[in-house]
């Protein structure tokens, strides 16, 4: 899984520059209160769900038994959001405060389709949700599920 973490972490990392911090998600955004170990904004990725099934065996490969999977990998955008975005906000403002959304459909032009691995599937969108949080930071959710062969 750990090729997979890295290939998603490469594609986001050299391909949407407004993120400064691209990792693996390991509770950065809720261990620390207001001292998050990132930079702003960031890109969290996590395995979120696995479901596999048997294929049967195969003598020349480790391990024996083959299997398929149906995969969902979480992506956690998040940016620490101070500017006001009303109506009545200056139009400067309002376009930094709403930046994240900007970061979001980037990243889903480079991983909608995307094959992180030999025997992947491509990613595809399945759910989209916000965290409300009291911390000042913005926090989306992004699932993307493939499937994997022979693995």
């Amino acid at each position: 899984m750990d090729e997979i973490i890295d290939a998603i972490q490469n594609e986001l990392a050299t391909k949407v520059n407004d993120l400064k911090h691209v990792d693996e998600n390991w509770g950065q955004l809720d261990l620390f209160g207001n001292e998050c170990p990132v930079q702003w904004p960031c890109a969290l990725i996590m395995i979120s769900s696995g479901a596999f099934s048997n294929l049967g065996t195969d003598v020349m490969a480790k391990p024996i038994n083959r299997q398929e999977a149906a995969m969902a990998f979480e992506i956690t955008f998040a940016d620490l959001k101070l500017t006001n975005s009303s109506f009545n906000a200056p139009i400067l403002q309002k376009q930094k405060s709403r930046s994240i959304w900007k970061i979001i459909k980037k990243s889903h032009e480079n991983l909608q389709g995307f094959s992180p691995i030999l025997g992947s599937g491509k990613m595809i969108r399945t759910a989209l949700s916000s965290v409300r949080r009291d911390d000042g930071v913005q926090e989306i959710r992004v699932i993307y599920s493939f499937g994997l062969h022979n693995c």
